[in-house]
């Protein structure tokens, strides 16, 4: 009889349990990193979304790493990962939709002026004033046009949005301008009424939403970040908010998480907050993945989703 293969699970003791039933029954063995016991020559493959530094290195046997989430930057920060062991990204068209649903969410919000019209309910003001521009006339920027933010795209574009996608490579999507590479970024900006960054993290894109940014954009632009805290200069948002620079802001995700209370951001009356939920995996869909993912290797099967190490995503 042919060894099950054993899956070491390295994630938060709030979030392991969630998954360990499910992989426990599913034909292999589980041990979870921080509560089993095992032998690291006994791994065969490991699921995290951020695990110990070093961790990974120390399993000379490891077959195959995959991800929790649909970002890889938890590895990429790993500077001893094990670069010839392949890493399978998570991708799930329920996790597309929950992140598509709200980036349009948060697009409406601001376009359609709701911040200002909450105000002027809370003073019982009658405000009619405060009427948007045609969405046909309003440009919205998707910064990572990768197929999560090709969804966002395409759900932008059918509620009749002006909408362009940024990316290393150029894209064709009927309906949306692509731009591509560093000698186009700056016209992309320029003409992002609305950016949305969904940017996976890598070394080139970290701190990419800075001050040196935001003034390329149209004065009143309006920011939506729903990829990596990463990505974001906090302070320089900020600034950019309180100059018009930018008129606004939604964040779901931040250079420290949870956010800590003394940040300016939970009280900037011009700046969403949302706890990094944009899109959550689900448990279910994970596990299937997991479990498909190593029944492909263990057949010697192409598996879907592989990272380019180099490349960060």
């Amino acid at each position: 009889m042919s060894k099950r293969p054993k899956l070491l699970l390295s994630a938060p003791a709030y979030w392991a349990g969630i998954w360990a039933e499910p992989l426990a029954k599913g034909g292999i063995d589980l041990a979870v990193y921080g509560r089993d016991a095992f032998r690291p020559d006994a791994i065969d493959y490991a699921l995290s979304f951020r695990p110990p530094p070093g961790l990974l290195k120390s399993l000379p046997n490891l077959k195959a790493v995959f991800s929790l989430g649909a970002g890889v930057d938890g590895f990429n920060i790993d500077s001893d990962y094990p670069k010839h062991v392949p890493l399978v990204r998570f991708v799930d068209d329920t996790l597309s939709n929950e992140m598509a649903t709200y980036v349009v969410l948060h697009t409406l919000i601001f376009h359609r002026n709701q911040r200002a019209l909450d105000a002027a309910q809370r003073k019982g003001v009658w405000q009619q004033s405060l009427l948007p521009r045609r969405a046909d006339a309003t440009r919205v920027g998707i910064l990572g046009f990768g197929e999560i933010g090709r969804l966002c795209a395409e759900r932008l574009r059918s509620l009749s949005f002006v909408v362009s996608g940024w990316s290393r490579t150029r894209k064709t999507v009927e309906g949306i301008k692509s731009f591509a590479g560093d000698a186009e970024l700056d016209a992309f900006l320029a003409q992002c009424d609305i950016l949305v960054c969904l940017l996976p993290l890598t070394r080139e894109t970290e701190g990419i939403l800075n001050a040196k940014m935001f003034a390329k954009l149209p004065r009143g632009a309006f920011l939506i970040n729903a990829a990596r805290g990463g990505h974001q200069v906090e302070g320089a948002i900020v600034a950019a908010v309180d100059s018009g620079q930018l008129a606004g802001a939604t964040l779901d995700v931040f250079e420290t998480e949870p956010l800590p209370e003394t940040s300016p951001l939970w009280r900037h009356p011009k700046i969403t907050v949302t706890p990094h939920i944009a899109a959550i995996s689900d448990p279910s869909a994970s596990v299937r993945t997991v479990l498909d993912g190593i029944a492909r290797f263990e057949r010697g099967e192409p598996v879907a989703n592989l990272v380019d190490l180099a490349r960060g995503y």
